[in-house]
C-alpha cells in the first residue's frame, strides 16, 4: 500500500526556474517545488499561504501557519523540498531569509543520488525571528552524488516565513 501513497504535491513549470521567491505559483502551491501539504501530511493541521503583506524579495513569500505536525521531518511535517542538477565534487551556496514566530523549524541541503544521499542539517532552530534575518551555507557535492537536494520542514506549531531561496555554484 505505501507505493499509492503521496507523500508530496508539485506543480512544475520549467519557465520559473528555482521559483526560490516562491513567485509563480499554481493552486495556492509555489511550483517547481515538492511541498509537503495538509493533503499529504497525515496527522497535521496547518496551512500554506502565498503571503503578499510580508515579503523579503518579490511581492510574497511562503508562510507556513502550523497548529499540529509530527516532529519527525521528511514527508511527515508540513514544509518542502527540491533536487538541483549539481557537479559532482564540488560545493553550493545556499542563501535565504527566514522569520519564526513560535515553530521549531528545520532546513538541510546535501548531495543526493537515486539510493544515495549525504544530507546535513544546516539550522534547527525554534528561536523568535521578528525581523527577516538571511543565513547562509556552504554545501559540498562528493563526487559520489549529481544532484543537490533542500529541504525545509516545521517540526513544532507556530509560524515559519522563508524566502528569496538562491543557490550558486562556487
Amino acid at each position: 500500500m505505501i507505493g499509492c501513497t503521496k507523500f508530496s504535491e508539485e506543480v512544475k513549470d520549467p519557465t520559473a526556474g528555482i521559483n526560490g521567491g516562491f513567485e509563480v505559483s499554481t493552486n495556492g502551491l509555489p511550483v517547481n517545488w515538492l511541498v509537503y501539504t495538509p493533503n499529504t501530511v497525515p496527522n497535521s493541521k496547518f496551512e500554506i499561504i502565498l503571503d503578499k503583506e510580508d515579503f523579503i524579495e518579490g511581492k510574497q513569500s511562503l508562510k507556513f501557519r502550523v497548529e499540529k505536525c509530527s516532529s519527525t521531518g521528511g514527508w511527515r511535517s508540513p514544509g518542502f523540498t527540491n533536487q538541483f542538477d549539481a557537479e559532482q565534487a564540488s560545493s553550493y551556496r545556499l542563501r535565504f531569509w527566514i522569520k519564526n514566530n513560535g515553530a521549531e523549524f528545520c532546513i538541510k541541503a546535501g548531495g543526493v543520488s537515486p539510493k544515495y544521499g549525504d544530507m546535513k542539517t544546516l539550522l534547527r532552530s525554534n528561536e523568535q525571528i521578528n525581523d527577516w534575518k538571511q543565513y547562509e551555507y556552504k554545501v559540498p557535492v562528493a563526487k559520489e552524488f549529481n544532484e543537490l537536494r533542500v529541504e525545509v520542514n516545521v517540526l513544532d506549531p507556530g509560524t515559519f516565513w522563508i524566502d528569496d531561496i538562491q543557490i550558486e555554484k562556487e
